[in-house]
């Protein structure tokens, strides 16, 4: 499918992907093809936390997800490029 190879070693800083465990690097790729497939971070974040969204009294889907890419060094403009 279009868009489902994502090559961390690529995106991420050097020698980060590499120090990656298994269940952190298979949840990043799955994140960025998400954030790949949609329009804005917004719109990133609102399917990524389809379900937790709701327990919460703030909802700044954005704002978790932006940080969330931030703690690998990320940014949105990096991967939706």
């Amino acid at each position: 499918a279009q868009g489902r190879d994502v090559e961390l070693g690529v995106l991420l800083p050097t020698d980060t992907a590499g120090k990656l465990d298994l269940f952190d690097r298979l949840q990043l790729e799955a994140v960025v093809r998400v954030c790949r497939e949609s329009q804005t971070l917004s719109d990133a974040g609102r399917r990524l936390f389809d379900q937790s969204r709701a327990q919460r009294s703030v909802v700044n889907d954005a704002d978790r997800l932006r940080k969330y890419l931030l703690k690998f060094g990320l940014t949105w403009d990096a991967i939706a490029n």
